[in-house]
């Protein structure tokens, strides 16, 4: 019992490291867009901030895969964390100094996704070791980061919506520099046994750009994982424009507080971590396509149409229940999926880029939902992209390549195994 406790502490450490970190971010994925709607009164720039965080997060994140293989994840999330906490702290300060304007909002919030962008990456790319490590399931490491990543959001939005309340949007972004920092603390404390296993070194006669390659070219060869990342890209879309501009435009133009936005997104977050927790308890057992399948069904359309029908907000809020609980079971099967079918010599590479194409068209989602809400008004938008979420959601049906969720995976690489780059150099 004192072996297996002690091999679970960097498990633990990160989990809790995570669950610093994404309280932290939730509460900037309130006050920013708060912040601008409320400042500027346009859709269209707070579609534009999101926008401007999310591009160089996904592109910095597809090209980070070889340094996080060589460096190792470890040392790229703890320094990525270090330099976010410095980035977004300065929001807060040239606010109150009086420097903040929109052109220098938007560089910050760049930056702090460029940052984010291979932080997160590395943290998903050290799963599979931590698993490992902890002598657990893959499916239960994933199930229990994902029950933590939707406590840490309901968390979040809570306090988002009490500080962003009482504190002001810019203020309230104090709580979010301050998360970084701690993050990276807990995580290189907890994770200091594991600073001496193996990190992938620089293959002999091999250049950053042929390792790259090599991730995008294992990627592409597996239609599991581009089927996956494919169908999450488009649901991703349609989610960011849902939740950084839809969303808190339903809000205000129905009269409601900035607490109702962070209700909803407590609600939805408490509902997902109780969906997360029986997912990691039985994961093992459950049949994934089935479950992937309708768990975004019920995810994704209900929520759509009852803010288009203009329903009242108690019903909004209590809908996140089950649509909450749904979505609770996607991470987990999305995770073990992907990390079965990677090997680990190359799982900073494929892993980075996987995620990379699954938040691609993010960018685009607030855009588009600025766009659309400016242009058409918010409930000829919310239908147009419930109809779209819908059709995404149907397309495990049409691809035989999901069928393969259920089967067992390629096998992986041993320890010290070559790739096939490595081998033909």
């Amino acid at each position: 019992m004192i072996r297996a406790t002690g091999r679970r502490t960097p498990l633990y450490g990160f989990l809790l490291a995570d669950a610093i970190s994404l309280s932290g971010t939730r509460v900037s994925m309130i006050a920013i867009p708060w912040l601008v709607l409320t400042t500027t009164g346009s859709a269209a720039q707070t579609g534009l901030v999101a926008f401007a965080e999310m591009l160089p997060l996904v592109v910095v994140q597809a090209l980070a895969g070889p340094v996080i293989d060589r460096l190792g994840a470890r040392r790229v999330a703890i320094t990525c964390d270090l330099l976010s906490m410095v980035v977004v702290g300065l929001i807060p300060l040239l606010h109150l100094a009086r420097a903040l304007s929109f052109p220098v909002l938007l560089g910050l919030v760049a930056l702090g996704g460029g940052l984010r962008g291979p932080g997160d990456g590395a943290k998903h790319a050290f799963v599979p070791a931590l698993s490992a490590h902890a002598e657990v399931p893959l499916e239960r490491a994933t199930g229990l980061a994902s029950a933590v990543e939707r406590t840490a959001s309901f968390a979040g939005a809570a306090i988002a919506g009490a500080l962003v309340a009482f504190a002001g949007s810019a203020n309230a972004l104090i709580v979010d520099a301050l998360s970084f920092g701690l993050c990276a603390a807990v995580f290189a404390w907890s994770t200091s046994a594991m600073r001496a296993e193996r990190v992938d070194e620089r293959p002999v006669g091999t250049t950053y750009v042929q390792e790259l390659s090599e991730g995008w070219t294992f990627l592409r060869k597996d239609p599991v994982l581009v089927s996956m990342s494919s169908m999450v890209a488009v649901t991703n879309l349609l989610d960011l424009a849902f939740s950084a501009v839809l969303l808190p435009v339903w809000i205000r133009d129905n009269g409601y507080s900035v607490g109702v936005l962070g209700a909803y997104f407590a609600t939805w977050a408490a509902a997902s971590a109780v969906g997360s927790v029986v997912a990691a308890w039985a994961a093992t057992r459950l049949p994934r396509f089935h479950v992937y399948l309708w768990s975004f069904v019920i995810t994704g359309i209900p929520r759509f149409l009852l803010l288009a029908l203009g329903v009242p907000w108690w019903i909004v809020i209590g809908s996140c229940l089950v649509g909450g609980f749904a979505s609770g079971f996607l991470n987990p099967i999305l995770g073990a999926v992907m990390y079965e079918r990677i090997p680990a010599a190359v799982m900073g590479r494929v892993s980075t880029i996987s995620n990379a194409l699954c938040w691609s068209l993010m960018p685009f989602g607030a855009l588009l939902g600025g766009l659309m809400s400016d242009g058409f008004g918010v409930t000829a938008a919310l239908l147009v992209t419930g109809a779209a979420y819908l059709v995404a959601t149907m397309a495990p049906l049409a691809v035989p390549s999901f069928r393969h969720f259920d089967k067992p995976a390629a096998p992986r690489l041993e320890e010290g195994e070559l790739t096939p780059a490595e081998k033909s150099a």
